[in-house]
């Protein structure tokens, strides 16, 4: 697929100018390199595509939005991926997520309960040529167990509490990234798996739109 300078241009910029500097602290060079190859205005309404590299989300219909750029690229270095790791997602919104971390990773199974954005993500990755990436409409509460066990899990909606169903798919030693809390107050936590033990770590005060579905168990958040 071919890709406009100007495109590529804005990417180079955003990488530099939003990710690299030392206020925000990316520092994974396969993450720079994957945020500096994934066409994220491919992943945006055409009306929005000259505000697709600027440092704020975006709407992307049905009440949902795509996290500013320096959002996804912390997420992703948070998991700390190998190339050979299977990652779940939960919240594939428009895909581009998706698609930052199918570079990184060996393989990607996202979940995403509005029908109509899992379609059009599906379309738009298998579009873009990622043959690595398989997603599907459903609650994310859940998650996949027949794909289970998995090296990451990164859900991209705020919950009140990280469903226990998620962090029983983590394999020993995977890694969780999660926006944890309510309408008024969220943070970002790490959790890690290491045998029957869970470590949880405030990372960042962020703000997601909230997760939807029905719970079907919870761990109690630190």
């Amino acid at each position: 697929m071919s890709d406009d300078p100007v495109f590529v241009h804005a990417r180079q910029h955003m990488v530099e100018h939003q990710l690299r500097v030392p206020w925000r602290g990316i520092r994974d060079p396969r993450v720079l390199a994957a945020m500096a190859k994934v066409p994220r205005h491919e992943f945006v309404p055409a009306e929005l595509r000259d505000e697709a590299y600027e440092d704020h989300p975006l709407p992307i219909g049905h009440g949902q939005t795509i996290s500013q750029p320096f959002i996804v690229a912390f997420m992703t270095e948070q998991l700390a991926l190998q190339p050979a790791d299977r990652v779940l997602e939960i919240g594939t919104g428009c895909g581009y997520q998706t698609a930052v971390l199918a570079e990184l990773a060996a393989a990607v199974f996202s979940i995403e309960i509005v029908e109509p954005l899992a379609c059009r993500a599906t379309a738009d990755l298998q579009r873009m040529g990622y043959d690595n990436i398989c997603v599907r409409a459903g609650d994310g509460h859940g998650g996949w167990p027949e794909a289970a066990p998995f090296d990451a899990v990164i859900v991209t909606c705020a919950a009140e509490q990280a469903p226990a169903a998620l962090i029983a798919q983590l394999k020993d030693g995977g890694r969780m990234i999660i926006p944890l809390g309510g309408a008024t107050s969220q943070a970002l936590y790490q959790i890690q798996r290491h045998g029957r033990d869970i470590e949880r770590r405030r990372v960042l005060a962020v703000r997601f739109v909230p997760m939807t579905g029905a719970p079907s168990g919870v761990a109690a958040r630190d």
